[in-house]
């Protein structure tokens, strides 16, 4: 697949005269909600109008990989082929650690954004996790990769501004343990969070990014309801001019 995103890209996604920048790690969470009998439904939020970069486009929660989400050793461990797959083209130094940061920036990003907690109760009475984890420490809430679902790869294109190697991360809804009462959380960069069908989430003002991860949620519940960790998932990347698309 070679540059169809690169014909819709939007003017501020498009290319300029910029430097060459190295992306950086990034992941972003999406929580499904299976629950009943209608559709998946997922969480979402709007960027606050006040950001440079995508103002007032709804995103998945999640962000950029802090150097403190390295240090929090003290969580549930993925499933294998989940870590197998996050391991896989590692652009800098590979590591047990970096790999759990991934998830944990996502989670971490998901309870400063929307006030969610992703994890299990602790049975430890005093729980030690670390910087940005302090408001999980306090509920006695263990960070739970074991239910992490790898969904997509992409790496923004160079001659952009910010540059990116996101990890598009999936939860189901169960693994929620605790949640703030006002909806959304402590850092105000989204607003008007909500839980919304793959069909409402698409009426929404999103990246072109985001549009395509939608597709391949879609596509991959039609054949695989169950998010197996087994199941390969696309990475996207640029060379030569255009997208490639690959599987993990």
């Amino acid at each position: 697949m070679t540059g169809s995103f690169e014909k819709q890209l939007s003017k501020d996604e498009r290319a300029g005269n910029y430097p060459y920048i190295r992306p950086k790690d990034a992941a972003t969470l999406l929580i499904l909600d299976h629950a009943g009998k209608g559709p998946v439904r997922l969480l979402m939020g709007r960027r606050h109008m006040r950001h440079a970069f995508m103002p007032g486009k709804f995103v998945f929660p999640g962000g950029r990989v802090d150097p403190a989400d390295s240090r929090v050793s003290n969580v549930l461990p993925y499933h294998p082929e989940v870590e197998a797959k996050l391991s896989a083209d590692m652009k800098n130094a590979k590591s047990a650690a970096r790999v759990r940061a991934l998830a944990l920036a996502a989670i971490r990003e998901t309870y400063e954004e929307a006030g969610i907690f992703v994890g299990r109760k602790s049975p430890e009475e005093l729980l030690r996790l670390g910087a940005g984890f302090e408001a999980f420490a306090e509920r006695g809430i263990q960070p739970d990769l074991s239910g992490i679902r790898l969904i997509a790869r992409a790496i923004t294109p160079p001659q952009r501004p910010r540059r990116f190697d996101t990890r598009f991360l999936a939860v189901w809804a169960e693994d929620i343990a605790d949640r703030l009462p006002d909806g959304t959380g402590p850092s105000g960069e989204l607003e008007d969070c909500a839980w919304m069908t793959l069909e409402e989430a698409r009426t929404k003002e999103l990246p072109l990014i985001t549009t395509k991860i939608l597709t391949d949620l879609e596509e991959r519940l039609k054949r695989d309801p169950d998010l197996s960790p087994a199941t390969p998932v696309p990475y996207y990347f640029f060379r030569k001019g255009g997208f490639v698309r690959e599987m993990i």
